[in-house]
Parts: structure tokens; C-alpha cells; sequence
């Protein structure tokens, strides 16, 4: 029997079988740092709740708090679903995530150094060198570049997920452009209005601070002798998902937002086009993709990038956050390897441990992936947001027959993974409370030390029964609680 208080009001009944909730335990009974919040909402009635959650969509919709899909029929730009009830994080929960998130991120660093200069880790085997050499996002042109002060991932998003022994593991890290930050800041705004007594006496710890935090980051790796750097963040413009969040953040740090139209290269220094005439740019918070950056270097058809970019890079004239070339951490085979990286460079045992993963381009495991595919997850080694991948157990047969042949044919694009039965979180859905499976994907900036905003975006998949917890395939977010102790 459990020693937590029973549930109540809202979330009786409510099924709690086969899954780890984050809110009640196996029998029903309430988690010790949820009681103080759970006595705030059970004051109200569920007209009152109700009433609440439309005051918030209805914000939101104002506000225009949207992400956009691509190649849908319905149109592409959508508000961003947002629940109320917040999943709440402990201090001895959250000291642990971060303390694991902080070593990650210094490996995928000094991994990125090493692969870009002496390739010590290749050279000697501990990752087949052939791995890293065919990713789609190694930038051989970068081989023996010195990047500011030596940090290649300077603003990362790593998702976690939590098993249904409550283990958090990490499902994978995002180092190019990571995105979501916004929503969690508007998040937290849109909760503050609803629940305005709550924060300080339930303990709650802010996340307002990010963007004069990733303002430090970003004129910390200015180029050397400049005082004042101006600082600009690069969009490819308004049809992107995360227009948004570009627009948004760029605001909240004070810094211009620009396309590449609005930057030119001038004796490989990068000026801004500005009512008041040139501007000298000295660092470019990136949010397009390495091929996007540059057509004398990259993909000449691109029209969102500044030519001659990249030769002001090299010439150490702008910095560029992230780094060109981080994109090798964002591949999906890449990601198997981070255990052995933290051994490698830290000589330390990962303190968040990986989901198994099983890689095609192994002759025993694509043998594996093959004969047991209707019990695996399987994903394409460098999709994002929910595209190409295959649940197995979900999937019909044609599907899984499709993704036989795609795996055969081009193993080194794809790894396949168990299905972790994802944490629960109590979402209200058709006028009640339901389970929910959920994620976390705090942020993590990385410059004269780490720093992790207390939180991260939570994310959840709002269908009935869904493991996807991506916007673009129907998901939603919640505001996420670290409390400054326990309960």
C-alpha cells in the first residue's frame, strides 16, 4: 500500500493500470510533490476548470501561439494545444536530469572536437569511423576549423522519456536548431494568469531567465576583440514550423531577426541592411540548417542562406551558434554511441542511460530488426518530429513490409529501438481527466558553464492512447514544475 494521500475530486476515477503515472501512484494515491497543487485545483468546480482552459486556448489563439505543418490540407499554421495541469518535478528528480544532461552535453562537444581534428575516438575504434565519416551532417570542409572557443553545441534540446518503472532515458538530443523553448516561457505566462498564488507557495521555480541567459551564451562566443557584439537571430522566414518561436525569442533578447536577404558579406565581414544604414554582425543565432547557410558552399539553390557566409566564419570575423557540422550528433546511429563518448572523453558511467538501440547497418541486428519489426520502433537515422517512423506494434502489415524493404535497402539510415511504455500524466480531454503519455525536453546552454532552466517543455500526446508526442502528429504541451524541494 502507498502512504500518499488518496485521490480526489478531479482524478477519481482514473486508471493508473499498466503504466507509470507522474501525477498518482500504482493504487490511486496522490505523489507527495503534487498534494500542494492538487488542494489548489480540487477548490475548483469543473465548470471552473473548464472555463479556465478556454480562457488560455482563447489567449493562445490571440496571441498567436501557433507551429506550422507542412503539406496539409487543412491548412498549415495551428495554435499549439496547451493542458493545465502541470507535470511537477521534484528537486532530488531534477538534480539528477540535470547533473546527467550537463555531462551529455560536455561529451557531444568534446566528440565533436575530436571528430572535426585528431579523430582519436575513431582512429581507435571505439566508434567505427565509417559511421561518423557517412553522416549526412558531417562537414568535411570543417575538418581542422577552430570554432570559438571550442564549443560546437551551444543551445540543446534533449528529449527524455520515462519507462514504466519511472527510469528516465534519454531518447535522443537535439544539437542543430532545437526548437520549444517559446512555449514553454508562454506556458508558464498562461499558467501564472490561471493559477496566480500557486508559484511561490507551492515553491516553483522560474524559467523567465532563459533569454538573458542564451543572450550570455551567444555574446560569449563573439569573435575576439569586440566589446559589444551585435547579435541577430537568422530565420528562413515565415512559412518555417517555428516562425513563431524565432520571431518570439528574438524579441524577448532584444536582438534583430533577419532573413538572408537582410545580411551581405563585405571583405568576409557580414553587415545588416538597417534603416540607419550597414551594421556589422558578429554573432548569428542560426535556426536554418547547415545546407540552408551558404549557396558558394553548401546548396546553391538556396535562397535563405548569405553568400560568402561561411568565409567570414572562417575567417573569424562572425560566430555561429550552433556550430556548422553539430548535425552529426543529431543522427539517430550517432546517438547509440553517446554512452561510450561519456566513457571516453569523461571517464564516467552515463548518469541518463540510453534507450536499447539496435542499428541496421549491424548484420546481427538488421537480422533482428527484419524478423521482429512488429515489436520495434524504427527510424529513419536523420527525420525529426514524428516523420519517418514505423510502431511496430501499431503499424499494419503493408506498413511493416514497407519498412522491411526501406531497412534492407538502406540500412545505414536506420536503428530500431524496444517500445518503452511512456510515463502518463493526468490531460484533461472530453470534459474530463485521462491519461496521457508524455516527454521532456529540457534545454540546455552551453557557454562559460552549462545552464538548464529549471523545467523544459513537456510535451503530450493528446489521442487516446498515442506514444507520439510530436505537434505535427497531433500532440500538445504542459507547463513544467522543478519545485525548489521535494513536496
Amino acid at each position: 500500500m502507498s502512504s500518499s494521500e488518496p485521490a480526489t475530486g478531479f482524478f477519481k476515477p482514473y486508471d493508473t493500470r499498466g503504466y507509470f503515472d507522474e501525477m498518482l501512484e500504482a493504487d490511486g494515491g496522490i505523489r507527495p510533490h503534487y498534494r500542494r497543487f492538487l488542494q489548489r485545483l480540487d477548490s475548483l468546480t469543473p465548470a471552473e476548470f473548464k472555463a479556465r482552459q478556454e480562457a488560455v486556448d482563447l489567449s493562445f489563439l490571440r496571441q498567436g501561439i501557433t507551429f506550422n505543418v507542412y503539406g496539409d490540407a487543412k491548412g498549415s499554421e495551428r495554435i499549439f494545444p496547451f493542458d493545465l495541469v502541470p507535470r511537477i518535478i521534484p528537486a532530488r528528480e531534477w538534480e539528477h536530469l540535470e547533473a546527467g544532461l550537463i555531462q551529455r552535453i560536455t561529451a557531444l562537444n568534446l566528440f565533436l572536437h575530436d571528430i572535426y581534428h585528431d579523430q582519436h575516438i575513431l582512429n581507435d575504434g571505439t566508434i567505427p569511423a565509417p559511421y561518423v565519416l557517412s553522416a549526412r551532417h558531417f562537414r568535411r570542409e570543417f575538418v581542422n576549423f577552430q570554432v570559438p572557443r571550442d564549443t560546437y553545441i551551444h543551445i540543446c534540446g534533449t528529449d527524455i522519456i520515462r519507462d514504466d518503472q519511472g527510469r528516465y532515458l534519454v531518447l535522443e538530443d537535439n544539437a542543430r536548431c532545437p526548437s520549444g523553448v517559446s512555449y514553454v516561457l508562454e506556458n508558464r505566462r498562461a499558467l501564472k494568469r490561471t493559477f496566480p498564488r500557486s508559484f511561490e507557495a507551492i515553491g516553483v521555480r522560474p524559467v523567465e531567465q532563459y533569454p538573458n541567459e542564451l543572450v550570455t551564451v551567444l555574446q560569449h562566443v563573439a569573435p575576439a576583440g569586440v566589446a559589444d557584439p551585435t547579435v541577430v537571430l537568422l530565420t528562413p522566414g515565415a512559412y518555417n514550423s517555428a516562425y513563431f518561436e524565432h520571431t518570439y525569442l528574438a524579441r524577448q533578447m532584444g536582438i534583430e531577426i533577419v532573413e538572408g536577404r537582410d545580411l551581405f558579406v563585405r571583405d568576409q565581414h557580414v553587415f545588416m541592411r538597417t534603416t540607419k544604414g550597414l551594421q556589422p554582425v558578429h554573432v548569428i543565432y542560426r535556426r536554418i540548417d547547415d545546407d540552408f547557410l551558404d549557396p558558394t558552399v553548401f546548396r546553391r539553390d538556396s535562397a535563405l542562406g548569405v553568400p560568402g557566409l561561411v568565409n567570414a566564419i572562417r575567417a573569424g570575423n562572425v560566430s555561429l551558434a550552433n556550430s556548422i557540422g553539430t548535425g552529426v550528433a543529431d543522427d539517430k546511429v550517432i546517438y547509440r554511441f553517446v554512452p561510450a563518448m561519456i566513457k571516453y572523453y569523461l571517464d564516467q558511467e552515463p548518469i541518463l542511460p540510453n534507450v536499447d538501440t539496435y542499428l541496421a547497418n549491424e548484420e546481427d541486428d538488421r537480422r533482428y530488426i527484419l524478423e521482429h519489426i512488429e515489436q520495434l520502433v524504427v527510424k529513419a537515422a536523420n527525420e525529426a518530429g514524428g516523420y519517418g517512423m514505423l510502431i511496430g506494434p501499431r503499424a499494419s502489415k503493408a506498413e511493416c513490409d514497407e519498412f522491411r524493404r526501406r531497412v534492407a535497402a538502406e540500412p545505414r539510415n536506420y536503428i530500431a529501438q524496444p517500445v518503452i511504455s511512456l510515463s502518463r500524466h493526468p490531460t484533461y480531454a472530453d470534459g474530463g481527466f485521462a491519461g496521457r503519455h508524455i516527454d521532456l525536453r529540457p534545454f540546455i546552454l552551453y557557454g562559460e558553464k552549462p545552464v538548464i532552466i529549471p523545467g523544459g517543455l513537456t510535451r503530450v500526446a493528446l489521442r487516446a492512447g498515442s506514444l507520439v508526442v510530436n505537434s505535427s502528429q497531433g500532440g500538445g504541451s504542459k507547463d513544467t514544475w522543478v519545485l525548489y524541494g521535494d513536496e
